[in-house]
């Protein structure tokens, strides 16, 4: 089968060599799985370890294809996308033009395999509308990613960042909202991380998608396009609750029609979720997606074949879907040289 994995993690070396060098915070060291421990600020539970295999492709796409299947990949950013909103503004902005930089010569080493989103500095509006044009005009990313903050501030709701809503929908492009390690980092902190990482991306990851409701944003530009991680955390499985209590935001619409407007991935180790992920979105609303290299596609795979599915559905879950959402292209091939005619 020919497969798109919608939410496929690779990070370049580069931009964390760069981090080790930095003297203050957020900074990142070596660490002794082939990777690296990012830290945001001192003295905060660090949950964003990374381990060799976050960075080579080669060896990515070797380990997809013992899958079995011909597998193609959509890089995100995951967590890490917030790192570029967490920087002065120089800073972020030129992180995120390297970022762009080498997921765009990672598309050109694999063309038609892989794909890749933008990372964008949403603290300063101005800033992050102009490298998202570089990113898609420029460099060819098919799409950007939005962290579940800017930095500290838990608001990607904020007015000033309206016309960067309104320009990715101009352009038609997609945003991955992917949580981050900020805003309920402290009070999820303890037992090595696992109450966070169990817990503590699932709510942010809600928050975030919901502010996108509340402030009207979604019904104020009725073409944007929201990706949400994780089978849309917990949002679909409180479905009842977002409409029955949320009167007070004046919206004209039910809270989930906005809700089912967005996209969601299969990234859930539980079949049920997943199937109930399908059966809340739709089947036109669903991608297959594994978080690699956080999630190994193997039991994902497994998953996936106890819900039943029809043949149909299975090629728009992983195939289709993404191609559509993601308006996804075919490489242009390279124009051959003209050739003078032969001589009679």
């Amino acid at each position: 089968m020919h497969i798109i994995d919608s939410h496929f993690h690779w990070w370049p070396r580069s931009v964390f060599d760069k981090l080790c060098k930095r003297k203050e915070f957020p900074r990142a060291r070596v660490n002794d799985k082939g990777g690296y421990h990012y830290a945001r600020r001192q003295g905060s539970g660090c949950h964003l370890n990374s381990w060799a295999e976050w960075f080579d492709l080669d060896k990515q796409f070797e380990y997809m294809a013992s899958m079995g299947h011909d597998i193609d990949v959509v890089c995100s950013i995951g967590p890490f996308s917030v790192a570029f909103s967490d920087m002065p503004l120089s800073e972020g902005r030129d992180y995120a033009l390297m970022w762009n930089e080498e997921m765009a010569g990672a598309q050109k080493k694999y063309p038609g395999r892989l794909w890749a989103s933008a990372a964008v500095p949403l603290q300063d509006t101005r800033a992050a509308i102009e490298v998202v044009d570089d990113a898609v005009n420029r460099l060819g990313l098919m799409g950007v990613n939005l962290p579940g903050s800017v930095g500290e501030d838990a608001r990607i709701d904020s007015e000033r960042l309206e016309p960067f809503y309104a320009h990715c929908e101009k352009l038609g492009l997609p945003l991955f909202l992917h949580p981050t390690d900020v805003i309920f980092q402290d009070i999820l902190d303890g037992y090595d991380g696992a109450l966070h990482l169990t817990l503590g991306r699932v709510v942010e990851v809600s928050v975030a998608a919901m502010r996108l409701i509340f402030s009207g944003l979604m019904e104020r530009h009725p073409n944007l396009k929201i990706v949400m991680s994780h089978t849309g955390g917990a949002l679909p499985y409180q479905a009842g609750r977002m409409d029955k209590n949320s009167k007070a935001a004046k919206l004209p619409r039910p809270v989930t029609d906005y809700m089912r407007r967005m996209y969601t991935d299969t990234v859930s180790p539980h079949s049920a979720g997943i199937k109930f992920a399908i059966d809340y979105y739709g089947i036109d609303h669903v991608m297959y997606g594994t978080d690699y290299p956080c999630w190994d596609p193997a039991p994902c795979l497994k998953l996936i074949e106890e819900i039943p599915l029809s043949a149909a559905d299975k090629q728009k879950l992983f195939y289709d879907n993404a191609r559509r959402i993601l308006n996804l292209k075919d490489p242009t091939p390279a124009k051959q040289p003209k050739r003078e005619p032969a001589l009679v």
